[in-house]
């Protein structure tokens, strides 16, 4: 049941009279128009002796400490500083840390992006591909067989999990979709319920203990992968058009030529036979490399759907 952006989108933005997205902080500047913040003058530039890197908290962060190792070591070699680790717990914990200086390379989800550009300086050149080019991941709407629930319909009534309000798949989009589709109020028509993270809104509904979830599709397939949730647990009732999947960056204020050095290092990172292949060649498609990407192109449907839900990036 996948619907495409065209017709996806007309719904969204029929309800552009909601409250408009808030422009990025005043603390940055963005005067080439690319929609992310500039390069601050040489005086207000950074170049820490250890680079903080965190990965987006879609999944228990220990899972991925092993996984990023080999990464991390090649970040390392290339820019010539130590790296560490730094296993966030929520989204909102992660923007503040860029925002306040503690953390410089991060693979943010792709809802939180806009307000990671627009509040912490965030800086995103990069997105997960498979050797072809193909990117992304799809929305959707998963319950259980024996559930009661075949459509999307059925949810009325009933508990719907949700991950964070900051997320695109877990949050944002499947409650456009509810509200400007299926003509569902969260709080009147359904239950709302927050689980956190993508892996605990997949395993409680495998383990009956949500009716519903809206999920990132590229999750499950890894957690499957891996044994964690066998496929015949869930069943899918809504499958929605291809998102961008994690977006890669940099803190805006980094030293141009430290900056420079960890492009340089996500582009030139060897997967073959590493943790990093091993859990994200899985997905499909498949991620093989990093490609470049830009903020302003391939988060256009993402924007349009901050947009529609009357998001603001206005930092808290």
């Amino acid at each position: 049941m996948r619907f495409p952006t065209r017709q996806f989108l007309p719904l969204l933005l029929s309800s552009l009279f909601a409250v408009q997205v808030h422009a990025m902080d005043a603390r940055y500047v963005d005067k080439d128009g690319d929609m992310v913040a500039d390069t601050p003058p040489a005086a207000e530039q950074i170049d820490p002796p250890t680079l903080v890197f965190a990965y987006t908290p879609v999944e228990d962060p220990s899972v991925y400490a092993k996984v990023w190792d080999g990464f991390i070591q090649h970040l390392a070699k290339v820019t010539g500083k130590k790296v560490q680790f730094f296993p966030v717990q929520s989204n909102a914990a992660q923007i503040e840390a860029m925002r306040a200086g503690r953390l410089h390379v991060a693979g943010f989800n792709t809802g939180s992006n806009p307000l990671a550009v627009n509040c912490a300086g965030f800086v995103p050149f990069a997105m997960m591909a498979s050797k072809d080019n193909r990117y992304g991941y799809e929305m959707e709407i998963i319950t259980y067989p024996g559930s009661g629930i075949v459509k999307v319909e059925d949810i009325r009534g009933k508990k719907m999990a949700f991950t964070s309000e900051t997320s695109n798949s877990g949050y944002k989009a499947p409650s456009a979709l509810l509200r400007d589709q299926f003509k569902m109020e969260a709080g009147k028509d359904y239950t709302p319920v927050f689980s956190g993270k993508h892996d605990n809104s997949i395993l409680g509904v495998a383990n009956k203990d949500y009716p519903a979830a809206a999920i990132a599709n590229s999750v499950k397939g890894r957690m499957e992968a891996r044994g964690a949730v066998k496929p015949e647990a869930t069943k899918v009732i809504y499958k929605s058009q291809t998102f961008p999947t994690t977006g890669y960056g940099h803190a805006y204020n980094l030293k141009p030529e430290l900056a420079t050095k960890v492009k340089e290092a996500f582009f030139s990172f060897n997967w073959e036979g590493t943790e990093m292949a091993k859990e994200f060649n899985s997905a499909e498609p498949p991620m093989e490399k990093f490609m470049p990407i830009t903020y302003k192109q391939h988060w256009q449907v993402v924007r349009d759907i901050d947009r529609a839900m009357g998001v603001s990036y206005a930092c808290k």
